[in-house]
């Protein structure tokens, strides 16, 4: 999605975002600070633009409880600070009732440590994040955690009987420990690294350090890293292994990934994927999602507009299941047992898990395009 497109599908949000807002009765109302505006930016606008679909709809068929939402979503511009100050707007004068999270580590770190955060009874809901965990108790995760990924991933090539992997990683903070944990993952299992790509600013670097990885013709290699540069790194790496897999987690948004390395680059690429094909409609969430988008956008679904469709569907189950206050929703959540089925895809809430959904699958980039 292009941020033009998305700044006109989602204008009246940011319209209405004034104080007022939380003044109005009958109105739950739900905040978010996300990246819309940073190259990497692909992957907010499409989780937003899933999220807002599920609850234009929801408003449109009279909202939940008796009331409306009230969707504020403000641009964090993938910074740490940036995030601090917009969700303590978000708090102190816009008075949210929810705060679904952005992407991104820094990012949700940043929002956890805020004053105003911490002083809130709210809960960090549904971040797109990278790391193992967070360092909070108040964060509820929607999807199933990075490591789950991997492993799945992992479990994927051993059916091969692949043995031996490389390792592509952005030089970040979060993506070296990514690595790090990757790198004990492997150890446990037994399956040997063979070799490690460093991918940083300096672009003949990552060129020497892809062709150097490609020479020790590992099985497969799996990419810690961003959108853009995994698709920087797939073009280099495929002068010299062309028909090598290459494997990353759901945080790769697929048509930007497609679009900036090429469709011949993108061949034997396999991606671990937190919610079933968007494209088709084989569960009613699936095909709800398809009905929806189609009524309410104007651009194709993909999976973050699905896994952001869940998400607000999966928010709004939980104000329904709500015994006390409707702000009380999530914190009754994260502390009870309970199973919620979404129409084919079903989320589990348990006081010792802060992830809901432990559902994965994989999607594989072929000639004719993506298969899942």
């Amino acid at each position: 999605m292009t941020l033009l497109r998305f700044f006109a599908i989602a204008s009246a949000s940011f319209l209405l975002a004034g104080p007022a807002a939380a003044q109005e009765p009958n109105t739950i109302v739900v905040g978010q600070a996300i990246d819309l505006s940073s190259p990497n930016a692909s992957v907010g606008r499409d989780y937003v633009a899933g999220i807002k679909t599920y609850f234009d709809a929801l408003n449109a068929a009279g909202g939940v409880n008796g009331k409306r939402i009230r969707y504020i979503v403000r641009d964090d511009q993938a910074q740490a600070a940036v995030a601090a100050k917009v969700v303590t707007e978000l708090i102190e004068r816009d008075q949210i009732d929810f705060l679904l999270g952005g992407v991104g580590d820094s990012t949700a770190q940043a929002v956890l440590n805020t004053p105003a955060f911490k002083r809130s009874n709210l809960v960090l809901f549904a971040p797109l994040v990278d790391t193992v965990e967070l360092n909070s108790t108040r964060v509820l995760f929607w999807r199933p955690s990075y490591l789950q990924e991997v492993r799945h991933i992992l479990s994927h090539f051993s059916q091969l009987g692949m043995t031996d992997v490389g390792i592509a990683y952005q030089d970040t903070p979060w993506a070296q420990q990514a690595f790090r944990n990757l790198s004990a993952e492997l150890r446990g299992r037994g399956v040997k690294l063979n070799g490690s790509a460093k991918l940083g600013n300096n672009e003949k670097q990552n060129a020497q350090e892809a062709a150097s990885l490609a020479t020790g013709k590992p099985g497969f290699v799996i990419v810690i890293a961003d959108t853009i540069s995994t698709s920087l790194f797939l073009k280099e790496f495929r002068r010299s292994a062309p028909q090598t897999f290459v494997a990353g987690t759901s945080l790769i948004n697929l048509e930007t990934l497609r679009e900036l390395a090429g469709a011949r680059a993108v061949e034997w690429t396999v991606f671990s994927q937190v919610v079933p094909n968007p494209n088709t409609g084989k569960s009613s969430i699936q095909l709800e999602h398809l009905n929806m988008m189609k009524k309410y956008r104007d651009e194709p679904p993909s999976s973050l507009t699905l896994e952001g469709f869940t998400v607000a569907k999966t928010l709004t189950r939980a104000i329904q299941r709500s015994k006390r206050s409707n702000q009380a929703a999530l914190q009754e959540l994260m502390n009870q047992d309970a199973n919620i089925d979404l129409g084919g895809l079903s989320v589990t809430a348990s006081p010792n898990s802060r992830h809901l959904s432990g559902y994965l699958d994989i999607a594989l980039f072929k000639k004719n395009g993506l298969v899942f």
